[in-house]
Parts: C-alpha cells; sequence; structure tokens
C-alpha cells in the first residue's frame, strides 16, 4: 500500500474510533464515518473489505496500542505500582478532558455494545484490555495476587472513566488514585 494509501486508511481507522468513543459502536455508522474521514466510499470498501466490524475491530485494537504505548512510556521510569496507576489514570484523563467530555475509552462503548454478540469484536475488545492486564500486571509482578490486581484496577479504572464522562469532572479518576495507592501502600 502506498503512502497516500496509507493516509486514507489512517483518516477512515481514526474517524471510526472518533466517533465510536462519542457515539459508541452505533454511532459509528458507515456514513459518519465517510464523512468524518473525508473518503469516498469505494475507499473504504478497498481497506476493509469485510465492511464496519472489521474497520470497528482494527480501530480497537489501534486505540488499545496508543494507549499501551502511553502505558509503556509510564513503565519506562519503572514507578511504583501507585505511581504507574495514578500516571494511567492522569494520562486517560488528560485524553477525557481534551475531549470535552466526550470520549472516554476506545474499547468500552463497544464490548457494551458487541461483545454478546459478536464474536470478532469480542476478541478484539478482549485482547486490548488484555494488554492494559499484561502492563498492570508486568507492574504488579512483584505481588502475590497481581493477577487480581490488575483485573481489579482495570475494573477501577474503567469505572472510574465512565463516571468522570458523566460527571463532566477528573474527580473520580482522582478518587481511584488515592483508594488503588492506599490499596497498594
Amino acid at each position: 500500500m502506498g503512502q497516500k494509501g496509507a493516509e486514507t486508511r489512517a483518516r477512515l481507522l481514526d474517524a471510526t474510533q472518533d466517533l465510536i468513543e462519542s457515539g459508541g459502536y452505533y454511532g459509528a455508522g458507515l456514513n459518519r464515518v465517510i464523512a468524518a474521514s473525508g473518503t469516498p466510499r469505494g475507499s473504504l470498501y478497498f481497506h476493509f473489505p469485510e465492511g464496519k466490524d472489521q474497520m470497528v475491530g482494527e480501530s480497537v485494537r489501534r486505540a488499545g496500542r496508543t494507549i499501551a504505548d502511553a502505558f509503556g512510556g509510564l513503565a519506562e521510569s519503572k514507578p511504583p505500582a501507585a505511581e504507574f496507576v495514578a500516571g494511567m489514570l492522569s494520562y486517560l484523563g488528560d485524553r477525557l478532558e481534551a475531549s470535552h467530555w466526550h470520549k472516554g475509552c476506545p474499547v468500552a462503548a463497544v464490548a457494551l455494545e458487541t461483545a454478546a454478540t459478536n464474536d470478532a469484536l469480542q476478541k478484539a475488545c478482549s485482547d486490548v484490555y488484555g494488554s492494559w492486564e499484561d502492563a498492570l500486571r508486568t507492574q504488579l509482578a512483584d505481588r502475590p495476587d497481581a493477577e487480581d490486581l490488575a483485573v481489579t484496577i482495570l475494573a477501577l479504572i474503567e469505572g472510574a472513566l465512565l463516571l468522570a464522562r458523566a460527571h463532566r469532572s477528573r474527580k473520580p479518576l482522582e478518587s481511584v488514585a488515592r483508594q488503588v495507592g492506599a490499596l497498594l501502600g
């Protein structure tokens, strides 16, 4: 694929991610993706011959990698686990606030709307959440309960993102950061 093709594909994935985060799977209709990306309909089917589910799945995986990369950057300085989680929450809060509370987790809406009925999208969501759990497990490796703690902390983060978006406030993220600090203390 040439540079122009790669740019078109990236625009389609960017538009899909924006629409998913602000309106969920059903808010990312093909006509809306085409309009938001500024690409012709034929490009969508050229790059995603399997249609919307392929595009959404790739968008979820791509967004998941972006966030995982940010978490990896936080981990490079090898902070204590509580500081790592606080950094994750701060990053996610910055992202949410910068969108004027329109965009939360790039995975949650798709998982909630499709995981029970769409195996391919369920797998994409599960894979992304699994990578984030892995990042947490790595930070908690010295603890015997690292497996359970990683799942618990990710659930707290996801809940905090939902509440922060609903309240249009960072307070839920800050509360979770404090409680995780106490939990890991």
